[in-house]
């Protein structure tokens, strides 16, 4: 029983979560953006102290079930390693407990540093994001396309074109590399990843040793055959001393499905013989690990396809835009500024994931490396469109409304002479003008004295917002004559 409701909530969480990042309709966050805001590193740097105690009341009750039921890195390794159906395929094995504690370790450095994309690798919600928006979502789309091409010629259009395209080839890798690594711990040696690298892993595993309930040997029903050793993915589980090492133990119930006696059950009664400690041995937990996992805890909480070539008419095959040099990276409405996105973003890519407009898309930089930011050579920040900001479940971008929104000012237009085509063909143009939303560009004589000087554009810096209508809408080719430079920190105008 213990293992079917295990199953099911773990099913619905992973396939929920799954289709928040695989979502590119604006639908799915209304009615699951709440999954990716209980997990345990979001929550922690978005300050949501009760979805945080929730997690540890939960994790003191029932031991590791956020591994097993809510992570959905968790979940996927499950089902990568179901694919070796080699049978009794696992051993128990000692914690590995210097490497868990150096990982959780270096973490809380790169937060008390801000390296955000040392805490991006880290993290396992962020690598499940990245995993399944760069490498399943393009798959997605283009099921979508074959679906929509084939109700179009149904005279059907339920189902629409969307464009596939690679938003960072680094993170693209990360993802690759991530899904490498993962899926053959997962294939070969199950939770290992859980339980020597994932710092929330341990971090969960020092308040797991406490939990009420706890699986439990009795003695006398034990015949030693070793099959609960063997079915336990955690390799936490000594069949020769009746130990179980809690704070690896994720509660999958495959060690009680597997015990052919009934030695083993999941209880808060107390066991008739010694229970292992977090290292594995009967030896009671040295308290300076506790003191340190503690401390780090609260310091951390502190701290924290091939291209289709366009064309003008079918006649004239249309360059395609480069993104312009910025001195200042853009980031979101509602990111505040560039510190609070390097502090809070795990770059899971749910933003990226999420943009109707194709503007977010994960940093190359090493600072900021898969952190999202902003670029407008596929569309720009349309007004009334906040959808990043709902999204976000670590607080790196806020929520903020429609209304707010128009009165940010993430960056300003910037206008460069060599590039604009009203002065170097000599044609009217005025494309940024006409479409800019807060009136900040008109169009002036480039020479007073002039009758036939071109008009150019003025930005007005007070009124511009940075949404980039100018540098989206701008024909010229391949550098726009206008662009957006960033604003370390946000203002309100």
């Amino acid at each position: 029983m213990l293992r079917k409701i295990r199953i099911t909530l773990a099913t619905i969480m992973f396939v929920g979560i799954t289709l928040l990042f695989l979502d590119f309709t604006g639908t799915a966050h209304h009615w699951l953006s709440w999954m990716a805001k209980v997990q345990f590193l979001p929550a922690l740097l978005a300050l949501n102290f009760v979805i945080l105690a929730v997690l540890l009341l939960l994790t003191l009750v029932f031991g590791r079930i956020y591994c097993s039921v809510i992570c959905p890195l968790g979940v996927m390794q499950d089902v990568l390693a179901k694919l070796n159906r080699k049978k009794n395929k696992y051993s128990y094995s000692k914690a590995v407990s210097w490497l868990r504690y150096t990982m959780l370790g270096l973490m809380v450095a790169a937060f008390a540093a801000g390296l955000g994309s040392f805490v991006a690798l880290l993290a396992p919600y962020s690598a499940f994001g990245r995993i399944v928006t760069h490498l399943l979502q393009p798959l997605w789309r283009l099921g979508n396309n074959v679906l929509a091409g084939i109700a179009e010629r149904a005279d059907s259009y339920t189902f629409y074109t969307t464009e596939v395209w690679v938003k960072g080839v680094s993170t693209l890798v990360v993802a690759a590399v991530t899904l490498v690594v993962v899926g053959l711990l997962a294939w070969r040696n199950g939770r290992t990843y859980c339980n020597t690298i994932c710092p929330v892993g341990t971090v969960l595993s020092f308040f797991a040793r406490f939990s009420w309930l706890k699986i439990r040997f009795d003695e006398e029903k034990c015949r030693n055959c070793s099959l609960c050793s063997k079915n336990c993915k955690a390799a936490c589980i000594d069949y020769q001393t009746h130990t179980v090492d809690y704070s690896r133990c994720v509660v999958c119930g495959n060690c009680q499905k597997a015990c052919k006696f009934g030695a083993l059950s999941y209880t808060h009664r107390p066991a008739s013989v010694k229970e292992a400690s977090a290292e594995g041995d009967a030896k009671e937990v040295d308290k300076g690990k506790r003191s340190f996992l503690l401390s780090t805890t609260l310091l951390a909480t502190a701290a924290l396809a091939e291209e289709k070539k366009k064309v003008d008419g079918g006649l004239a095959v249309i360059e395609e835009k480069v993104a312009p040099h910025r001195q200042t990276p853009l980031t979101p409405p509602g990111s505040l500024s560039a510190n609070n996105m390097a502090k809070r973003c795990t770059g899971c890519q749910l933003c990226v994931s999420e943009c109707p407009n194709e503007v977010l898309r994960p940093s190359g930089g090493l600072m900021t490396l898969m952190q999202p930011v902003m670029s407008y050579e596929r569309g720009y920040c349309r007004p009334e469109c906040n959808r990043c900001s709902e999204v976000c479940p670590t607080g790196a971008i806020k929520p903020i409304t429609l209304e707010d929104k128009t009165a940010v000012q993430i960056g300003h237009a910037v206008w460069i002479k060599k590039n604009c085509i009203a002065v170097t063909d000599g044609v009217e143009c005025g494309n940024c003008a006409r479409h800019c939303p807060a009136g900040a560009i008109e169009m002036v004589p480039l020479d007073e004295e002039d009758e036939d000087t071109p008009f150019v554009p003025a930005v007005n810096e007070s009124r511009c917002i940075g949404c980039g209508a100018c540098e989206h809408l701008c024909p010229s080719r391949p550098l726009p004559a206008i662009y957006v430079e960033g604003h370390e920190v946000h203002k309100s105008i």
